[in-house]
C-alpha cells in the first residue's frame, strides 16, 4: 500500500522503558522536550557558554553571525538546530525564531516539489543526505518545540515518509505519487549511506514519539533491528580491529555511526557503542592509519572529497566521539595527544563548530603517544600499519591484505606505502581530481598483464594476511593475495612478504605463478620522478631519497612512467617499473631511505645481506612457501613464518 503525507495525530509522550536481550536495563525515553542529547548535558553547556570556554564562545559566535544576517553570513552547511541549541543553553526565543523561520522556508520548499509531483532534494543521491537533513528537522523541533508550534505536523509529515521512503525503497511515495529508488545499501552496515539512514531514524523516532504513529517503530528499527539485529553481528564477524572496508577515505563517514551511539546514550541511558569491540578499536585505526607528521591518512580506498587524505574536521569529529564513548579507557589518553598535536588540534570549518563544545578534550589526561604501539593490524579491513616510533620524522609503511568488498574499496591487495616527512611510496590517487583511481595501475603491487593487458583483481574477494610478528627493531608479515585473483586461470599463485628493519629499511619479497603468455611488472608509484639505474632506482625528493634495489637476478632494468602521460585526472605523479616475463616468478626488492642500507648484495637465491651502519642485517626467504628468516646486525636468527601473532595496544 502506498503512503501518503496525510496522517499524523498528536498524542501525550510517556516514558517507555524496555530491556536488551540479556535482561541488563535498556533505554528510557524522556517525555519532556529536549529530548535529545540535553538531558545529560545540557547544563554542563550551559556552565561552559557562562564561563567563556572558548569551544563554547567561538560556536555562540558562529551562530550569532548567522542570527544577524542568515543570508549575507554565508556559512557553509549551516544547520538551524544549531540556533536551536543556543535558544536551549541562553532561553533567548530570537533563537528558535529564526531557526523556525529559516527552516520552515526549506521545508515549505520541499512541499512545493513534492504538490509538482516531483521528488524532493532530500531523495537526492539515494537519499545520502536524509541524516542530516531530517536530523535537523527533529533537533529543531526537539530544541524550540513551542516556536514550531502547529508547524509540527507538516514538518513531521515530511520528515516521517522521507524516512518510511528509505527503509521501503519499492513502495516510495511522494505526495501519493510512487517515486521508488534503488534502495541502495539499507541492508549493508559496511557502507557510509547506512550511517546516514540510522541518524535521520533516530533522531525522528526519539523526538516524535507519542506524536507520530511510526515514531515507535523508528525506534525499534534503529536499535533492535538495525544496530543490534545486523551492524553489532556484522561488525563483531567482518570488522575487528575497527576502521571501514571502504577505505579512509569514506570510511571518515563512521562519525555519522558513532554520533547516533552518543546521542542515544545521552538521550537513553544505553550505550550501544559497547555491543560491538568495533567502536573502541577504531579510535586505535584511525591514529596508526595517520602518518607520523599527523596532517594526513593513508589514503586507502576512494577519496573524493579531498584527494589528498589530509587530515580534516571530519577527523577529528571521529576521534573526539569515540573518547566520549570511552572515557575511562586507557587509550582516550592517547587520543587527546593525538588531537592536540595533529593539523586540527580544533575545528577548522564553522559547521563544524558544535563538535568541539560537545566533546571537549581538555579534562582527559593525556599520555604520551611513545609508549602506544607502534604497529597496528585491522584484520576486519586488512590494513596493516607500522612506524619506527612516534616521532614526527620516524618511518611509517602500510600493506593492505584483506577484504576486497565495498565499492569505495581499490584493487590493492597487497599494496604498500612508505612514509617519511613526506610521501616516498604513495598512492597517485591523492593527485587525482577525482580521487577514485581503483585500478592495478595505481597502486604499489606486482603487476600482473596478459600479454599486454592487466589481469585485474575482483571484488567480492578476500586477501589473507596469513604471518604477523613484531620484535625489537623489526615487523614482519606475509600475506597470500592469490584469493584476489579468484576465477583468472592464468594466476596460481601471488604472495608477498615484508620484512620492516627499523627504522629505513623495507625488505620485500614476492612470488608470482602466472600462466603462458603472461608478463609482470613490480611497481611503485612516487610523487616525482624516480632515477633508473639498471636494477636500482632512486627517488629523491626535497627532503629524502628512497633508493629501490632489485636483487634477483634477470629482473629487467627499471622504467619510469608518467601518471599524466596517459589520464588528464592525474595531476602529477610517477611509477616505477620492474619488467619480467610471467611464469614460476620471484622478486626481492628492498627498499631505503637515506643509505640505511650501505650496501645491498644477494645471499643465496632468495637471500639479500644489508650493511647497515651497524654492521649486516640478512634476510632470507622460502622459495616456494610462506616462511623467512631474519638476523639482526649482531644478532640471532630469528625463523618467521605463517603464524598470525596479536599486536599489543602499548608498549
Amino acid at each position: 500500500m502506498l503512503r501518503t503525507l496525510a496522517w499524523v495525530s498528536l498524542v501525550t509522550s510517556t516514558i517507555v522503558a524496555c530491556s536488551d536481550d540479556a535482561g541488563s536495563p535498556g533505554p528510557s525515553f524522556p517525555e519532556n522536550h529536549p529530548r535529545v542529547y540535553l538531558p545529560k548535558h545540557k547544563e554542563r553547556l550551559k556552565q561552559a557558554l557562562a564561563a567563556g570556554a572558548p569551544e563554547a564562545k567561538r560556536f555562540a559566535a558562529m551562530v550569532d553571525k548567522w542570527i544577524a544576517d542568515p543570508v549575507g553570513a554565508d556559512i557553509y552547511n549551516f544547520e538551524e538546530w544549531n540556533a536551536a541549541l543556543m535558544g536551549q543553553l541562553t532561553d533567548d526565543p530570537k533563537y528558535c525564531a529564526a531557526a523556525v523561520a529559516s527552516l520552515d522556508k526549506f521545508v515549505t520548499s520541499e512541499e512545493a516539489i513534492i504538490a509538482q509531483g516531483e521528488a524532493p532534494v532530500v531523495v537526492n543521491d539515494s537519499y545520502l543526505q536524509i541524516g542530516h537533513t531530517i536530523g535537523n528537522v527533529a533537533l529543531t523541533i526537539d530544541y524550540c518545540y513551542d516556536a514550531v508550534g502547529d508547524k509540527r505536523t507538516r514538518w513531521l509529515a515530511y520528515a516521517n515518509q522521507a524516512v518510511w521512503n528509505v527503509w521501503h525503497p519499492a513502495d516510495a511515495v511522494w505526495g501519493g505519487k510512487k517515486i521508488d529508488w534503488s534502495g541502495w545499501s539499507i541492508d549493508n552496515p559496511v557502507n557510509n549511506y547506512y550511517y546516514s539512514f540510522l541518524r535521520a531514524t533516530m533522531l525522528l523516532g526519539l523526538v516524535a514519539k507519542g506524536e507520530v504513529a511510526d515514531a515507535d517503530a523508528w525506534i525499534v528499527k534503529y536499535r533492535d533491528e538495525k544496530i543490534l539485529g545486523e551492524l553489532v553481528p556484522v561488525f563483531e564477524r567482518d570488522l575487528q580491529g575497527g576502521g571501514s572496508r571502504e577505505g579512509t577515505g569514506y570510511g571518515v563517514s563512521m562519525r555519522n555511526l558513532f554520533e547516533t551511539f552518543d546521542l542515544w546514550s545521552a538521550s537513553t541511558g544505553e550505550n550501544l557503542s559497547h555491543k560491538t569491540s568495533h567502536t573502541r578499536d577504531s579510535m586505535l585505526a584511525m591514529m596508526h592509519e595517520t602518518v607520523p607528521t599527523l596532517d594526513r591518512t593513508a589514503p586507502i580506498g576512494d577519496h573524493t572529497r579531498d584527494s589528498s587524505a589530509a587530515l580534516f574536521d571530519y577527523h577529528r569529529q571521529y576521534l573526539v566521539e569515540l573518547m566520549s564513548l570511552f572515557p575511562g579507557d586507557p587509550i582516550t589518553g592517547y587520543a587527546r595527544t593525538f588531537l592536540d598535536a595533529c593539523s586540527v588540534p580544533k575545528m577548522d570549518q564553522q559547521f563544524m563548530y558544535v563538535f568541539d563544545m560537545y566533546y571537549p578534550i581538555s579534562q582527559v589526561t593525556a599520555k604520551p603517544l611513545d609508549t602506544l604501539n607502534t604497529a597496528y593490524w585491522a584484520p576486519g579491513i586488512g590494513n596493516l600499519y607500522a612506524r619506527s616510533s612516534w616521532d614526527a620524522h620516524a618511518s611509517w609503511v602500510a600493506l593492505v591484505a584483506g577484504p576486497y568488498t565495498e565499492s569505495h574499496a581499490h584493487q590493492d591487495q597487497g599494496s604498500i606505502l612508505f612514509f617519511k616527512d613526506q610521501w616516498l611510496a604513495y598512492d597517485p590517487n591523492t593527485e587525482t581530481g577525482s580521487g577514485i583511481r581503483a585500478e592495478n595501475e595505481a597502486h604499489n603491487l606486482v603487476r600482473i598483464l596478459d600479454g599486454d593487458q592487466t589481469i585485474h583483481q575482483h571484488d567480492g574477494t578476500v586477501s589473507n594476511l596469513v604471518g604477523l610478528r613484531q620484535g625489537t627493531g623489526y615487523v614482519y608479515a606475509a600475506a597470500d593475495l592469490t584469493p584476489a585473483y579468484t576465477g583468472e586461470a592464468k594466476v596460481q599463485k601471488v604472495q608477498r612478504e615484508l620484512v620492516f628493519i627499523e627504522p629505513d629499511i623495507l625488505v620485500v619479497y614476492d612470488r608470482v605463478n602466472t600462466g603462458v603468455g603472461t608478463n609482470l611488472l613490480w611497481q611503485v608509484a612516487s610523487p616525482v620522478a624516480a632515477t633508473p639505474n639498471g636494477h636500482v632506482a632512486a627517488i629523491v625528493n626535497d627532503q629524502h631519497t628512497l633508493k629501490v634495489t632489485n636483487v634477483v637476478p634477470g629482473i629487467d632494468a627499471a622504467n619510469v612512467h608518467a601518471f599524466q602521460d596517459d589520464d588528464s585526472d592525474y595531476r602529477g605523479g610517477y611509477r616505477i617499473d620492474f619488467p619480467q616475463p610471467g611464469g614460476d616468478r620471484r622478486y626481492l626488492t628492498v627498499m631505503s631511505v637515506d643509505g640505511a642500507a650501505i650496501s645491498i648484495a644477494a645471499d643465496g637465491a632468495d637471500g639479500v645481506a644489508i650493511q647497515t651502519a651497524g654492521g649486516t642485517a640478512k634476510v632470507s626467504f622460502a622459495h616456494d612457501a610462506i616462511g623467512a628468516t631474519y638476523t639482526p646486525a649482531g644478532g640471532s636468527a630469528i625463523a618467521l613464518g605463517a603464524t598470525v601473532a596479536k599486536l599489543p595496544e602499548t608498549r
